[in-house]
């Protein structure tokens, strides 16, 4: 999605467009990147939402409902000193079954001055599939990502990540496929904004690392089958999961070597 900065209305309307053309692939699930009706924005004040009138949140509950599919959007929350960025999973009855707050704030790119970290992982389940949404810079924090595969069969990152630095958004996502034996769907926007370039690069990689998804230029929707047999076949017969020491990890930590 080509995000229109800070101007939820008319993102909105792509919203609604791009959910008409999901509908008719027959998509089950349509995830939008992050901040997905503002960008990447620090003006939390223009941006950000009251947790109990969450206009977002409101809008997006009832196209579910008029299209009979989960959608996953991401959207600010203020709170009392800072605010936070949220990711939601709503299911086609128009409730969320996850609303998860990204823990790790860009630093980098002052996110962090204006927005908190969460510290909790969220799993849901959309039409059988065990699923877990991150948000953009955790791709770079490996530790959450074993936490929610012990039980996610599928991972989402919806993201604002900048061209610059394209080639570690992909080396990333596959490298977490690969390391947690799970589904990756990656989802970022497209367009410029703020002086950012974005090229988006939304995929969807299998257990094995592989990309499975539709190749896109520019705005639209990259869509895959998410087979969990697959998952647990492959868990089954390379026991990666298993064979992972967590105490000793716990220890090592506390008390490097």
């Amino acid at each position: 999605m080509d995000i229109v900065w800070e101007n939820k209305s008319e993102n909105i309307i792509k919203v609604e467009k791009l959910i008409q053309n999901a509908v008719d692939m027959k998509i089950d699930c349509l995830l939008f990147p992050e901040m997905s009706l503002s960008g990447f924005s620090m003006n939390t004040q223009k941006i950000g939402e009251k947790e109990d009138v969450i206009d977002t949140i409101k809008q997006i509950k009832a196209l579910c409902l008029k299209y009979d599919l989960f959608l996953g959007i991401g959207y600010a929350e203020n709170g009392i000193d800072k605010a936070f960025n949220k990711y939601a999973i709503i299911n086609n009855q128009g409730t969320i079954i996850a609303n998860y707050t990204k823990i790790h704030p860009f630093s980098y790119g002052e996110e962090s001055i204006y927005y908190a970290g969460g510290d909790k992982v969220e799993y849901c389940d959309i039409n059988e599939v065990k699923t877990t949404p991150f948000i953009c810079y955790d791709l770079r924090f490996p530790e959450i990502f074993q936490i929610a595969s012990a039980k996610a069969q599928l991972i989402t990152i919806a993201a604002n990540w900048p061209i610059q630095r394209r080639d570690h958004w992909i080396t990333l996502l596959q490298a977490r496929a690969i390391e947690n034996q799970c589904y990756i769907a990656g989802v970022n926007r497209v367009g410029f904004a703020n002086k950012i370039n974005y090229s988006g690069d939304s995929m969807i990689i299998n257990p094995y690392g592989e990309i499975i998804s539709d190749n896109i230029d520019g705005e639209g929707i990259v869509s895959a089958e998410i087979d969990i047999r697959i998952v647990s076949q492959y868990r089954e017969k390379f026991r990666l999961k298993t064979d992972r020491r967590e105490k000793l990890y716990t220890k090592l930590q506390q008390f490097p070597i």
